[in-house]
């Protein structure tokens, strides 16, 4: 299991001193905002089969932890505020390091997806992915996880996707109405 640290003012492509980044405590979960002023490599990926710029100048990352969950959705945004892609941690477990940056305990699967936003505001997702499987087969095989824990997962990373395809990714939505209005 890997513990990752949402820490992305001291990121590799992201310029020293530059950008800002905030965490909430809210009674569901733990809200990490973190915008990028200076980059020095931006960032593209490939999300459900297409080639997507996740960060440049301006490029917004919003992290949601809630609460009782083994997940944590990180929704990635371009300088106008629109979602580029959603990114979903599967985890064992996330809380606040001593210094106050928000971890999770990473099962290295993470759910993907792709969506527009609609008239009203809300997002519908257009496709979803499930990543990372053969990081989670290694870390089996090198006694990183547990059985228990690569069973978990899959389980979370199937019902993760199942939640977006069908709307109801609760996390998605707590999201969205923050970046509507912050101060809720």
């Amino acid at each position: 299991m890997k513990h990752k640290r949402f820490d992305f003012l001291h990121w590799h492509r992201i310029q020293q001193g530059t950008g800002e980044q905030t965490t909430l405590r809210f009674p569901a979960g733990t809200l990490t905002d973190f915008q990028a002023d200076e980059v020095l490599k931006p960032l593209r990926v490939s999300c459900c089969g297409e080639e997507r710029l996740i960060l440049d100048r301006g490029y917004r990352w919003v992290n949601f932890a809630p609460n009782g969950k083994n997940h944590a959705l990180m929704v990635q945004l371009d300088e106008k505020n629109v979602p580029r892609q959603l990114y979903v941690d599967i985890c064992d477990g996330h809380g606040l390091d001593p210094d106050g940056i928000p971890f999770v305990n990473d099962l290295y699967l993470d759910v993907i997806a792709l969506c527009e936003v609609q008239p009203d505001g809300h997002w519908r997702v257009t496709d979803t992915e499930i990543i990372d499987q053969h990081e989670l087969e290694e870390a089996l095989g090198q006694g990183k996880v547990t059985q228990a824990q690569y069973d978990l997962a899959w389980a979370e990373a199937r019902a993760v996707e199942a939640a977006l395809r069908a709307g109801t990714f609760e996390a998605a939505e707590t999201v969205r109405q923050y970046l509507t209005d912050p101060y809720t």
